[in-house]
């Protein structure tokens, strides 16, 4: 018979994500956020390759990482509308986790599985935050697609890209919920 968790189900029925820009500080400290990213970490990894990996993201670096979008969108051909969005989930976060999705050599795990892999920690990590009571976004956008901005800003190696930056921190307001999918129209039945 199972075991159920009804707080757990009961959580996973009503989160819902916060708006990153309606999220400011008090953001959790290394301690507080230790947890949570070990929570990201125990998601699915088919082969046990860790296909992902973290940077923790404050102060002068988010700073740093809204002027290296600016750039990129200057370069990019970006509309000034586009780029200012893009550098404000910088510029306006306390706390962001970039999630690097890791490709790493393996004759058994597709490359895709690591995707996936990498795609689960985000929502991991998204869920842990909400859980341990701090407001959270998983945003990507346009420049986490750039080679010329995850290089350059982050550092990122050849084999490296972004699965999503994960804004964490004290939510200042609360969104009404928004639709959610009909069930009944997504969900196929198969027995034979």
């Amino acid at each position: 018979m199972p075991d159920p968790n009804p707080q757990a189900m009961e959580f996973l029925l009503t989160r819902r994500s916060r708006p990153a820009k309606t999220l400011r500080a008090p953001t959790p400290d290394a301690e507080a956020l230790r947890p949570i990213l070990t929570a990201a970490a125990r998601s699915p990894d088919h082969g046990k390759l860790e296909p992902w990996r973290f940077i923790v993201l404050q102060g002068a670096a988010l700073a740093r990482l809204a002027e290296a979008t600016e750039e990129a969108g200057g370069r990019l051909g970006k509309s000034a509308e586009d780029i200012a969005k893009a550098r404000a989930a910088f510029a306006d976060s306390p706390l962001a986790v970039a999630v690097i999705e890791v490709r790493k050599d393996s004759d058994k795990i597709p490359a895709i599985e690591m995707t996936y892999s990498a795609g689960a920690v985000c929502l991991a990590l998204l869920n842990a935050a909400l859980a341990s009571g701090w407001g959270a976004n998983w945003l990507s956008g346009w420049a986490s697609h750039d080679r010329g901005f995850v290089e350059g800003a982050l550092g990122l190696a050849s084999n490296e890209r972004i699965a999503g930056f994960v804004h964490i921190g004290t939510e200042t307001s609360t969104p009404p919920d928004r639709p959610r999918p009909d069930l009944d129209r997504i969900t196929s039945w198969m027995s034979e």
